[in-house]
């Protein structure tokens, strides 16, 4: 690789760095539930890393708390892309809407098995 690829390939990554800290930013300013999310896994995910007692547990109890960020994160996209188009009621963004809001609350679930799994073995 000569030295003007790697310098488009260095201002490309920080272009993508950058995008996605606007998103983050954007997210945590625009929406509560993200907020609150974040303040559990400032908590939870240093919890997680010290409750797991192997390599595997640990990446299981923080990865489950990172995923509902990650979620919580496109759900708000996709709310966004609804709203853009317009405040009215319509079937289908209803249901992108809900069908987002079902994404979070399957992995808010995945964290609750996860963490009662690896934490009390024989729970389930």
């Amino acid at each position: 690789m000569d030295k003007s690829t790697g310098n488009i390939i260095q201002r490309r990554l920080l272009r993508s760095f950058g995008h996605s800290i606007q998103g983050l930013l954007a997210t945590f300013k625009e929406e509560e539930a993200f907020r609150v999310e974040v303040l559990l896994a400032l908590l939870l995910v240093p919890l997680g890393l010290y409750l797991g007692e192997t390599g595997v547990a640990k990446a299981l109890l923080a990865g489950s708390v990172c995923l509902v960020l990650i979620v919580e994160i496109v759900n708000s996209a996709v709310e966004s892309v609804v709203d853009r188009f317009g405040t009215e009621y319509h079937e289908l963004s209803g249901r992108a809407k809900d069908q987002g809001s079902a994404a979070v609350f399957l992995a808010l679930f995945l964290v609750l098995l996860v963490w009662g799994t690896v934490l009390w073995p024989g729970i389930i």
